[in-house]
C-alpha cells in the first residue's frame, strides 16, 4: 500500500550517443570492448546472497568471432531452480513491505548507473555477446533500458495514486495494490538487453520476487545487468539469476504451488507450450498465474502508389536489416505498388551495395553476425530453397559464411506468390521477401496482409494519400499492435510507443507502459466505515 507521496523525477527519454569518429564516447566504448576481449571471465548464477559456480560450464563467444572465448558461465540444474524459488520466497515479505519510494530509488539508481559508469561496459557486453553494432547497442542496452527503469517508476507512482474518487461522509474507500501472491518467472530473449533487464525489473518494482532465466546467448550482458542491480541496492533474493535448461527449469517452476506469473519474450511455440502447461497445472497453484508474453512476428511494410520512394526504400532497408533482422519488429515481408517498384528497387540495391558486414569492433560495419549456428543454418536453408525455386528471384545477397562467424548476407527475395513460404513463416534474420502488387489491387492486398500469418506485432504503411492512410489504418487494425505511418516498423520508444502485439504475437500487455505494470499487482479494495449501523432495520420497514 502507498505509504506516502513523493515527487519522482519526471522521466525523459535518454539521449542517444552518436559514437562519431573522434568522439569521447567512441573512445570509451572501444576501451570497454578491448577490455572485455582481453580476458576470460567465469560467470556465476545469483541465488539469494550466493554466487553459485558449478562444474558444468557454457562457453561464451562473439557470434561474429566464434573461435574467441569471452568466458564461461555456470550451468545449473533443478536443484538450483528450487533454491532460486526458495530464496525469492524468503525475500518476499521484506521486499513487498518496503515502502514504494525505496523500491523506486533502487531502480532509479540502476538507471543512473547505466547512464554513467556502466554505459560502455554494458554496451560492450551486448556488442560482443549478441553481435550488435555500436548504435544498435546504444539504443538498446543503454537508452531503452534506462527508459524502461525511469518511466516504469513514474507509471508505478501513478498506479499507486489511483484511488476511488468518492468516499461518502462517514466512510473511507481506498485501493491497495498488492504484489502477486508467490514468485514471478522472467524468461528473457537474446536480442534485446533492455528486454532482458526489464522483464524481471518491472515485476520486481511492483513488489514481486523473481526467478530470472535469460537466453544462453545473452548471459554475457545479463551478468552485467545483475551487477548493476546489486550495486543499486537490490536486496538479496529479490531477483535470482539462473542458467538452467528451459524444460528442466519449467518442470520445477510450473509445478510449484507458489508460481504466480510469467513475464516472457520469445518464440510463439514456446509460449503456447508454457500456456498449455500452466493450464494443465492450474489446480496446483494458490492463485491464477498472470501470463504475460511477447512472442513472434511476421512484420510487414505496405507501400502505396502515393508513397515517397525515398521514404519507402529507407524504411525497408532499415526495418529489415538493422541488427540483422533479429528484432521482433523487423520488416520481413514487403508489399510494393508496381508503379513504384523500379525506383524503390534501384534505391534498395544502391544502399545494400554500401553495407559493410563484419565484427562489431569495427564501427564501419553496419551488418554483423546472426546469433548462433542454429539460426545460421535455418536461414541458409531458406536461402538455398529460394535459390532453387524458379518462381522466385534473389535480387540481392544470398551468400553466407560461418567459417569465423555466423554471417548471413542481407538477402532480398522477390516472389510472385504472396503466400510463398518466406512471406508467411518467421525467419528472424536478414532475409526480406518482396511482393509486387498492381496499383489497382490495393484493397485486395490489405486482405492478404491481414490473413497471411498468425502474427500481429508490427506493421508500417507508406503513403501520401490520406484516404489510403485511413483505409489501411482501419482495415489493418488487428494486424499489428504497433502500426507506423511513413516510417519503418521498428524502433518503438518507451513512453512514446508502448510495444506489443496480439494474435500469435503475444498478450499485447505493452512493455514500457502502465498497462504492463498493472499485470504485476493484485488490487485490494478497502472500505472503512466510521459510524456503522447498529440496527438491521431499514426505514421502509417502519
Amino acid at each position: 500500500m502507498l505509504k506516502g507521496f513523493f515527487n519522482v523525477p519526471a522521466p525523459i527519454n535518454e539521449a542517444i550517443l552518436a559514437y562519431a569518429p573522434g568522439s569521447k564516447e567512441r573512445e570509451l566504448l572501444k576501451t570497454a570492448l578491448a577490455d572485455a576481449r582481453s580476458k576470460q571471465i567465469e560467470i556465476p548464477m545469483y541465488i539469494g546472497n550466493q554466487q553459485i559456480h558449478t562444474e558444468k560450464k557454457g562457453r561464451l563467444s562473439p557470434p561474429h568471432d566464434h573461435k574467441h572465448i569471452l568466458g564461461h558461465y555456470s550451468i545449473g540444474n533443478k536443484t538450483h531452480v528450487k533454491d532460486a524459488i526458495d530464496a525469492a520466497l524468503a525475500a518476499k515479505s521484506d521486499w513487498e513491505n518496503l515502502a514504494w519510494e525505496h523500491r523506486a530509488a533502487i531502480f532509479l539508481k540502476a538507471a543512473d548507473l547505466i547512464a554513467g559508469p556502466y554505459r560502455y561496459k554494458l554496451n560492450a557486453a551486448t556488442m560482443l555477446g549478441q553481435s550488435k553494432n555500436a548504435y544498435q547497442a546504444e539504443i538498446d542496452s543503454a537508452c531503452e533500458f534506462i527508459d524502461f527503469l525511469r518511466f516504469n517508476v513514474a507509471y508505478m507512482t501513478d498506479i499507486y495514486k489511483q484511488q476511488p474518487p468518492v468516499s461518502p461522509r462517514g466512510s473511507w474507500n481506498r485501493i491497495e495494490q498488492r504484489p502477486l501472491e508467490g514468485f514471478v518467472f522472467a524468461l528473457t530473449p537474446f536480442n534485446f538487453t533492455a528486454i532482458a533487464g526489464n522483464l524481471p525489473a518491472s515485476a520486481a518494482m511492483m513488489g514481486n520476487v523473481i526467478v530470472w532465466k535469460p537466453a544462453d546467448t545473452q548471459v554475457f550482458a545479463a551478468n552485467v545487468i545483475m551487477k548493476i542491480f546489486r550495486e543499486a541496492g537490490l536486496p538479496d533474493g529479490v531477483i535470482n539469476l539462473i542458467y538452467v535448461d528451459g524444460p528442466e527449469a519449467g518442470e520445477v517452476i510450473f509445478n510449484h504451488t507458489d508460481f504466480a506469473g510469467i513475464h516472457f519474450t520469445g518464440s510463439t511455440a514456446v509460449f503456447q507450450n508454457i500456456w498449455k502447461t500452466i493450464g494443465n497445472n492450474i489446480h496446483k497453484y494458490k492463485t491464477y498465474p498472470r501470463i504475460v508474453g511477447e512472442t513472434g512476428g511476421k512484420d510487414f511494410i505496405l507501400v502505396h502508389e502515393s508513397a515517397d520512394v525515398d521514404v519507402a526504400s529507407t524504411a525497408i532497408v532499415r526495418g529489415a536489416f538493422e541488427y540483422q533482422g533479429q528484432k521482433c519488429s523487423a520488416a520481413s515481408r514487403v508489399y510494393i505498388a508496381a508503379s513504384l517498384w523500379p525506383k524503390i528497387k534501384e534505391n534498395m540495391l544502391r544502399d545494400l551495395a554500401t553495407f559493410k558486414m563484419g565484427g562489431t569492433e569495427d564501427f564501419s560495419n553496419f551488418i554483423n553476425a546472426v546469433i548462433d549456428e542454429k539460426s545460421f543454418d535455418k536461414l541458409a536453408k531458406y536461402i538455398d530453397a529460394a535459390r532453387e525455386d524458379k518462381t522466385v528471384e534473389i535480387i540481392a545477397g544470398g551468400n553466407y559464411d560461418k567459417s569465423n562467424g555466423w554471417f548471413i548476407e542481407p538477402t532480398v527475395i522477390v516472389v510472385k506468390d504472396p503466400y510463398y513460404v518466406t512471406m508467411c513463416e518467421e525467419l528472424f534474420g536478414p532475409v526480406l521477401t518482396v511482393y509486387i502488387y498492381e496499383d489497382e489491387d490495393f484493397d485486395a492486398i490489405l486482405d492478404i496482409i491481414d490473413t497471411t500469418s498468425i502474427y500481429a506485432l508490427t506493421g508500417a504503411f507508406i503513403a501520401q494519400d490520406r484516404y489510403a492512410i485511413e483505409k489501411a489504418s482501419t482495415r489493418l487494425k488487428n494486424a499489428a499492435g504497433n502500426f507506423y505511418i511513413n516510417d519503418k516498423c521498428t524502433g518503438a520508444v518507451v513512453g512514446q510507443q508502448p510495444f506489443g502485439g496480439a494474435r500469435g504475437s503475444g498478450t499485447n500487455d505493452k512493455a514500457g507502459s502502465m498497462i504492463n505494470l498493472l499485470r504485476w499487482v493484485s488490487p485490494r479494495t478497502i472500505k472503512e466505515t466510521f459510524d456503522p449501523p447498529k440496527d438491521y432495520r431499514y426505514p421502509f420497514l417502519g
